[in-house]
C-alpha cells in the first residue's frame, strides 16, 4: 500500500478585486507618465516604465493594507509564527510595456523579502504574463523530462499563469518569476509588491533606530 504526504508544497494565491481596476489604473496614469518622461531616450522596442514608488502615495493607501493584511493571513495559514512579527511593505511600483513590444523580464528573485505579488491593470490573452520555476535547485540539476508538460505535476519546471484585469497573484518572495515577451499587440500594465516581516523589537523605544 503505498502512502503520501506532501512535502514542500510551493502555492500560488489569487484575489480578484475588478471593482479597483478603473481607480488604480487613473492613480497610476501619472505615475507611468513620469516614467515615460524619464526614459524618453528610450521608448522603442524592449522598453518598460518602471514608476517610482507607490508607498507615499495616499491613493493607494487601501491598496497598500489590503496586501498587508493577505500577505499576512497567508503566511500565517503556512505556518510561520508571526506573533513577533510586523508585516510592511517594502516595495510598490507600477509597471507598462512599450506599445512597440518586446518588454519582458528575465527570471529572478526579491532578496531579503517574505511575500510578493502582482495586480493586474491592463492585459488581455495578446498580453504578456508572469512565468514561475521551481525554486528548488536540487530538482533543477536532475531534471527529467515531464510526461505531459501541459499539466501542472510534481514534474513541472516552470508554469505559466493566466490573468485579467483585476486579478491578484501572491507568492512567496523566493519563487524565482519572469514576464513573457510582449508583443505590443495590447496594453500591458500591472502593479508589482514586496512584503517583508520585521522583528517587533524593532519599535521598542530602547532600541535605537537608524
Amino acid at each position: 500500500m503505498l502512502n503520501e504526504i506532501d512535502v514542500f508544497k510551493e502555492t500560488l494565491y489569487f484575489f480578484e478585486k475588478e471593482e479597483w481596476v478603473n481607480d488604480l489604473n487613473k492613480f497610476s496614469d501619472s505615475h507611468i507618465e513620469e516614467a515615460k518622461e524619464l526614459n524618453k531616450g528610450f521608448n522603442g522596442i524592449g522598453a518598460v516604465y518602471h514608476s517610482n514608488s507607490l508607498i507615499g502615495d495616499i491613493n493607494f493607501k487601501s491598496f497598500v493594507d489590503f496586501i498587508n493584511k493577505n500577505s499576512y493571513d497567508i503566511l500565517n495559514k503556512q505556518g510561520y509564527d508571526l506573533s513577533n512579527y510586523f508585516l510592511a511593505t517594502t516595495e510598490l511600483w507600477v509597471q507598462e510595456f512599450s506599445n512597440k513590444g518586446g518588454g519582458h523580464h528575465t527570471p529572478h528573485v526579491h532578496w531579503n523579502g517574505h511575500m510578493s505579488g502582482f495586480y493586474f491593470l491592463k492585459c488581455s490573452e495578446n498580453t504578456s504574463y508572469p512565468i514561475f520555476t521551481d525554486p528548488k535547485p536540487g530538482k533543477i540539476m536532475s531534471l527529467l523530462p515531464e510526461k505531459n508538460p501541459s499539466l501542472i505535476t510534481n514534474a513541472s519546471e516552470k508554469i505559466n499563469v493566466k490573468i485579467k484585469p483585476g486579478i491578484f497573484v501572491f507568492f512567496n518572495s523566493y519563487l524565482t518569476h519572469e514576464y513573457m515577451l510582449d508583443q505590443g499587440i495590447d496594453p500591458f500594465r500591472f502593479i508589482h509588491f514586496n512584503i517583508r516581516a520585521f522583528p517587533k523589537q524593532l519599535i521598542n523605544n530602547d532600541i535605537k533606530r537608524i
